[in-house]
């Protein structure tokens, strides 16, 4: 896995997908002649009649846009006087009903589910933390805290604080403003200026620096941090990555770890999450459902090219290997891949 993350040879001409986000390269489209009468007369056939039809439930919800969902979620209300969702919960259960429901709630609702199930309860899942504010955009972070103040009528930020401490804390409360600098132009002296402060806090020093690593990780634009990346590697000889991870440990490593392949990669370090997923004893679930629903309509095929490319084999033949669920993710990931 190194020399994919060590390789910044087409960096700086690499497409950006963690703060320029586009429907362009996900998996779900937009139904055409979409009918959303039609799919709540079919979704209710599927949920009323005698056992659920759950091969109606995959086709309808995984083949329309979120947008087309959300269509959906109003019309059935109209139809029925009840909402879909409390309707899929008393018909569906477990990691089906989860990702059922995870698709029929909008973006930013999805991405507060999963940072809410994050913190909830004794212990923080910090893993799941890292993933949502390392790869989203200022945009989509926006979203999450609005849809967070609309559930819970209490701010993201000051909840997230009692959860987290130290530099890692301080590191995920920068992202979770979602103030990263936007601007596209590259400034080559600051990234310079920035490989050297990067250095000199730590593989020069006894002792790591771990603020000069934040403030410049959390605030700089993604093709300003490319630039550094590349000029850091040209001051040192190695790789930001490694210096991260030979210098520091814990959630702060991972966390600085994770903006750095996210700056480089979004889709690669998402292959690489589905992967950690289904490694081992069991799928975890959570974590499969999580990115293929919120990837759907953003890098999904990009997702899957890395996936290709890291491990050797297609997405949906290592969902079809390691999941007892196949059809709700495999639906999602796209059906004619399992062809290429």
């Amino acid at each position: 896995m190194a020399s994919v993350w060590d390789d910044l040879s087409l960096l700086l001409d690499s497409p950006d997908s963690l703060t320029v986000p586009s429907s362009a390269r996900g998996t779900v489209k937009e139904k055409p002649g979409f009918n959303p009468s039609e799919d709540v007369a079919a979704l209710r056939k599927a949920i009323e009649g005698l056992g659920t039809n759950e091969k109606s439930l995959i086709d309808i919800l995984t083949q329309r846009s979120n947008a087309q969902r959300q269509l959906i979620c109003k019309a059935y209300h109209q139809a029925t006087g009840r909402t879909l969702a409390d309707d899929l919960k008393g018909d569906t259960r477990g990691d089906f009903e989860d990702i059922l429901l995870g698709l029929i709630m909008t973006p930013a609702q999805f991405d507060c589910r999963e940072f809410m199930r994050a913190i909830k309860g004794a212990g923080t899942t910090d893993s799941t933390l890292i993933e949502i504010f390392s790869s989203r955009s200022n945009f989509q972070i926006k979203a999450l805290s609005d849809a967070y103040l609309a559930e819970t009528g209490r701010s993201l930020l000051h909840d997230l604080k009692s959860e987290v401490s130290g530099d890692y804390g301080k590191a995920l409360l920068i992202l979770a403003e979602g103030k990263r600098d936007e601007s596209t132009t590259v400034d080559a002296a600051k990234a310079k200026a920035d490989a050297k402060v990067l250095y000199e806090a730590g593989e020069k020093r006894w002792g790591t620096d771990e603020s000069k690593f934040t403030d410049i990780l959390c605030h700089r634009s993604v093709p300003q941090l490319r630039q550094t990346l590349v000029e850091y590697k040209n001051l040192t000889g190695k790789t930001l990555q490694q210096s991260i991870e030979s210098e520091m440990s814990g959630n702060l490593e991972n966390i600085l770890v994770a903006i750095v392949k996210c700056v480089k990669s979004v889709p690669a370090y998402m292959a690489e999450r589905l992967n950690q997923s289904m490694k081992g004893l069991g799928t975890t679930e959570s974590i499969l459902t999580r990115i293929m629903v919120s990837r759907s309509e953003i890098d999904l095929l990009d997702i899957r090219a890395e996936y290709k490319k890291l491990y050797g084999c297609s997405l949906y033949s290592a969902i079809a290997v390691n999941s007892e669920n196949l059809e709700k993710s495999l639906q999602v990931s796209g059906k004619a891949e399992k062809h290429h």
